[in-house]
Order: structure tokens, then sequence, then C-alpha cells
């Protein structure tokens, strides 16, 4: 049976490695039959959470703007994979504040498998730390997540340097992996 596959690109550049890495996940995971939506954040209008507690009662966001449709799609998702840049050992911020912003409905965001993409311009021990722990974090918030694969690619900066790494055929294999 196909999966629902929704993968959230939060590069400001398109083409840039993580995207990249996005497009080889997507060709194995359409390869093995299932039904893929990319979405890009910088093409998205989301304003950063303003705290105002709103959402805890009405399970809405009073800000009018993509992140409900985003919302929907991410309830709707069997598999969610998300894939950043990572900037000063962290994700990028377009990611962070789609993040804050799965409030209103994080609890609908349930039983769903994960996969992070992740690129790094330094290829240092410890890299990713600050990035997995934040992906970690946000999956510990919601009911059932399954952390269903890291795929770290370090030593990448320019777009395109990706290209010659073994996260290509990494990001495929877990792509196609899904079943």
């Amino acid at each position: 049976m196909s999966k629902n596959i929704l993968v959230i690109s939060s590069s400001p550049r398109v083409g840039g490695n993580s995207e990249t890495l996005c497009d080889q996940f997507i060709r194995g995971a359409e390869m093995a039959g299932n039904r893929v939506e990319k979405i890009r954040l910088k093409d998205q209008k989301i304003g950063f959470c303003t705290g105002c507690g709103v959402c805890n009662d009405t399970h809405k966001c009073v800000q009018n703007d993509d992140m409900a449709q985003l919302l929907e799609k991410l309830v709707s998702a069997d598999v969610i994979v998300i894939a950043t840049p990572v900037y000063f050992y962290c994700v990028s911020a377009q990611l962070k504040v789609m993040i804050d912003r799965l409030c209103p409905r994080y609890t609908e965001i349930a039983d769903k498998r994960f996969y992070l993409i992740a690129t790094a311009a330094e290829d240092a021990a410890g890299t990713f730390d600050g990035t997995v722990a934040g992906f970690r974090g946000m999956l510990d918030c919601l009911p059932g997540a399954v952390e269903a694969g890291l795929i770290l690619c370090g030593g990448v900066w320019k777009t395109g340097e990706v290209q010659s790494h073994s996260g290509m055929s990494e990001a495929f294999e877990a792509g196609y992996s899904i079943q």
C-alpha cells in the first residue's frame, strides 16, 4: 500500500544541497510507488509564533497565513521528511518558525514516521548535534512520532557539492525503502 509522503524543504536556495537530497528522496519514494508532495518553506507565508496562547483553546492560529494549509498536509501525511541546511549548528530559521507554529494541531500530527535531511558546510564531529537535538525535541512533542532516519551530509557548502556525497544514495534508498 502506497504512503502519503510530505517533504518539507527549508532551504532558502532552490536547488541547494538539502533540497537536492529532498529530490533524491522523492525519486526513490516515487519509484517505490508512494505519493509525494514537496513544500518549499521559502515559498510559504508563515509568520512567527507570537505566543498569544489562543490556539491552546481553539486549535487554530489567529494568524491568517499559509500555515493552516501546511498543518492540514502534516496531519494527512503518513511520512514526513524535514530538510534543512545547518546554520550555526542548528536548523534554518524557516524551519524553526514552522516548528513553533505546529502548536495549534501538534496532537493531531500523530503516529507519523519522520526523516531528517540536513546539510552543512562543516564536516567535523558534532556538526549536526544541535540540528538533530532540535529535530528530536520536535518529535518528543508529537504523539507516536517515530524517527525513521537521519541523512546528514557535511562538507557541502556551495550549491551542487552534495552531488558527489554518499548522502545522495542514502536519500534515494531511504525514500525507496518506504513501503
